[in-house]
């Protein structure tokens, strides 16, 4: 069967070819009238997983064999109907949508240096970086029957609902860029948790969004199912410059993120027993260091992958943490058993576990409720060795750190308990 083709343009100058199925244009009165890329942040980042079809008049389910469609290098997983991208497959709708592999080679979105060994850790306090990977831009152009139809828009789900802001701080004079995530259907009348979530060191910069589409760190407490049991303001600064070391500095970003939360409770109900930070690296030695500032400031913190000055953590000896690392990543496992030998001998319970990173959400699930049977205001868990690796080429010390939070924010029952934890 003859087709019309549909040609895609990612910003990297690569041609990605959409067949269409001559029946689609068989009916004159009914031509697509426009196309819609489709992203999705993953754990690894921002993904081009879909394709979605506008046409002038509805088209029925039934009408849309899936054998038609075709993306040039790319698996097409299924195809849909619907009549708005928030309503899911229906049987009639003016939208077709094509569901894209998000493991096929070109589909990630997200523009980053090639992995080597980690990088020495030379750098200063308060130097300014721009090591914010950029996000590909998905141009696209379509010619139909001699009708040029250009794309004006990419939907990334759960990003496209933060807002993008500035705020300076009067009390340090910086100016902080930062993600705002605001619940649906916020009402005034009731206070809200606020999750603070910041990032690792590798994407200091000036792209605000970047602390968005690398990952899941701030993704996931925004997700659709996360909302609905907890409704919460998702708050994901973006630094431009180094805020935090391994040996107890910390740049003037740590007061400004503290004031900005504050001022948010001024623009904001906000719930001040439920305020909670989280943060990959750098960022969660940035949530170490602010726990010993002000220890009483949040309910409870989520670190991953971090490691900050042992001989100072005292003060957060009788937080409500919860730590997950990887037996790969060697330097941070051997900073972390010694930070909590330090909480311990301070009054720190902590309760220790060794989890799969391949596991599915039902296993995690089984294995937090062990774990949690276990009274503690600590809680460590440790991916066992190999288990955040799917591809034998990536073992090296730089991918085993990254990959601990590829997989640390995807755990359900982790983001529960965060939420649960109140200030006493």
């Amino acid at each position: 069967m003859t087709t019309r083709r549909t040609f895609l343009t990612l910003g990297t100058g690569a041609a990605i070819a959409v067949s269409l199925p001559n029946f689609v244009f068989a009916n004159q009165q009914n031509l697509p009238i426009k196309l819609t890329a489709l992203s999705q942040i993953f754990g690894d980042g921002a993904k081009w997983v879909g394709v979605a079809i506008e046409f002038e008049q509805p088209l029925k389910a039934e009408d849309i064999p899936n054998q038609r469609f075709q993306v040039q290098d790319r698996h097409i997983l299924g195809l849909y109907v619907t009549d708005s991208f928030e309503n899911g497959a229906k049987s009639e709708g003016k939208f077709v949508v094509l569901n894209l592999d998000p493991d096929d080679a070109n589909a990630n979105l997200v523009q980053t240096a090639p992995l080597t060994q980690r990088e020495a850790q030379n750098y200063q306090i308060g130097e300014k970086k721009e090591n914010a990977p950029s996000l590909k831009s998905i141009s696209q152009r379509a010619t139909i029957n001699g009708l040029t139809l250009f794309v004006s828009d990419t939907k990334t789900a759960i990003m496209d609902e933060f807002k993008q802001e500035k705020w300076t701080d009067s009390a340090t004079g910086k100016t902080i860029r930062y993600n705002l995530f605001t619940p649906n259907n916020y009402d005034p009348k009731q206070k809200y948790p606020l999750v603070l979530f910041m990032h690792d060191e590798g994407i200091t910069g000036t792209k605000t969004k970047v602390a968005l589409y690398q990952g899941l760190g701030a993704i996931s407490w925004a997700s659709p199912s996360d909302q609905a049991k907890h409704p919460a303001f998702i708050l994901a600064p973006e630094f431009d410059e180094i805020v935090v070391d391994d040996k107890g500095k910390t740049s003037d970003y740590l007061e400004t993120t503290i004031n900005l939360i504050k001022y948010l409770s001024t623009q904001y109900t906000l719930d001040e027993n439920r305020y909670y930070s989280t943060g990959q690296s750098s960022g969660g030695a940035l949530s170490m260091a602010m726990n010993v500032k002000y220890p009483d400031f949040f309910a409870a913190s989520y670190l991953v992958a971090c490691q900050w000055d042992n001989n100072a953590v005292t003060p957060m000896a009788k937080n409500k943490l919860w730590i997950t690392v990887s037996e790969d990543d060697h330097k941070v496992l051997l900073e972390q058993r010694s930070l909590l030998d330090v909480l311990e001998k301070n009054g720190a319970k902590v309760a220790r576990a060794s989890w799969n990173a391949q596991w599915s959400q039902e296993e995690f699930q089984q294995a937090f409720n062990q774990l949690t049977s276990v009274n503690a205001n600590v809680y460590f868990v440790v991916f066992e060795k190999g288990s955040i690796f799917t591809d034998k080429n990536e073992k090296i010390e730089e991918s085993a750190h990254r990959n601990t939070w590829k997989y640390a924010y995807s755990i359900e029952p982790i983001r529960d308990w965060i939420f649960e934890q109140r200030k006493n």
